[in-house]
């Protein structure tokens, strides 16, 4: 935690040691943000906005001066502080389970030597377009989805974009808090109980908390049971990615994450304080940077990260603390 703080106080204090911007400048991209983002303010808040987003702004660039293997960009969220940031966009709850996940934990008897070198789960057609939750904390909806598409389009053929209203207004009495969040493993169990879930377009999105209506659809997919990877084994992640989409649990309320852009994210401010649900698409290396890396869907829309996507770097050497969390707790769904 001290290092954390430490390299995030030196680059605020990188970027705000000498403005990078005249004043005119500064308000003439500010403009150009306001249009691109479609924002509005309040009279009240105006001046706020365009101080978080003068400070954000000369953190990214401080950030890209440093040449590192993955880069940061002015996104939608840049007229935000981290803590407004980290309450409206991010929703896994962290549950002390880990028990229950060693009952439900396999052991499978693979070699990684035998694996494919790299996995894309999208152009394998397993997984549907990024989608966007809002100002709302159902990652943990999006992320469960996502692997349950998956599943589903590996074992029948058929990508079906599934619901995360259903799972967000329904899963309740499985300990799921809708908006203000929930787990996986927990969505997994309601699916299961239900006896499916349904389509997006039967039962579609609208980024609030609302009343349970399941009876009025048809359950599209259904899952058997769910599995828990050995934690921080990064081995056995690779064996169940290769396999299928992972839903996975990371940390991503630092601003390597929040403004990230493309490379591989390589860097310990990212942290491991799980807070954020997403899905691990596949793995790979990247030529540029010669940084093995996981391939991660996430849910703030397509105009975020790499059209939707970031790299995070994989192998390194038991280091699993630099990787967001990801591999602390992973999942999947069986059809």
């Amino acid at each position: 935690m001290f290092v954390k703080i430490c390299v995030v106080l030196a680059l605020v204090a990188l970027a705000t040691a000498a403005p990078l911007h005249t004043q005119e400048q500064y308000q003439g991209l500010f403009r150009a943000f306001i249009k691109q983002h479609n924002k509005h303010y309040h009279v009240d808040e105006f001046h706020v906005r365009f101080a978080n987003f003068k400070q954000n702004l000369d953190l990214v660039a401080a950030h890209n001066m440093q040449k590192k293997s993955f880069r940061l960009a002015v996104n939608a969220f840049a007229d935000m502080t981290q803590e407004e940031f980290r309450s409206k966009f991010l929703g896994y709850r962290v549950l002390d389970n880990a028990h229950l996940r060693s009952k439900n934990t396999p052991t499978p008897n693979v070699s990684t030597a035998a694996l494919p070198a790299s996995v894309d789960w999208n152009k394998k057609g397993a997984v549907t377009p990024v989608k966007n939750q809002g100002q709302c904390g159902s990652c943990w909806a999006f992320s469960t989805t996502g692997s349950v598409e998956g599943a589903w389009q590996i074992a029948k053929g058929q990508l079906v974009s599934l619901s995360e209203q259903q799972l967000v207004d329904c899963s309740s009495a499985q300990g799921n808090q809708g908006c203000n969040g929930g787990l996986m493993d927990q969505a997994f169990q309601y699916i299961i109980t239900n006896g499916g879930i349904c389509t997006e377009s039967a039962y579609p999105y609208t980024g609030a908390d609302g009343t349970c209506a399941s009876s009025g659809c048809t359950s599209a997919a259904t899952i058997s049971s769910f599995t828990d990877v050995t934690i921080n084994d990064e081995n056995k992640l690779q064996i169940a990615n290769a396999q299928q989409p992972i839903s996975i649990a990371i940390e991503a309320d630092q601003s390597v994450f929040q403004f990230y852009s493309g490379g591989v994210l390589d860097d310990a401010s990212c942290g491991v304080n799980l807070d954020h649900g997403v899905l691990l698409a596949g793995y790979g290396h990247d030529q540029p940077s010669n940084k093995d890396f996981w391939l991660v869907k996430n849910s703030w829309g397509a105009s975020w990260g790499l059209n939707g996507y970031i790299m995070i770097v994989r192998n390194v050497n038991g280091q699993w603390a630099r990787q967001c969390g990801l591999t602390s707790a992973p999942s999947y769904p069986t059809i």
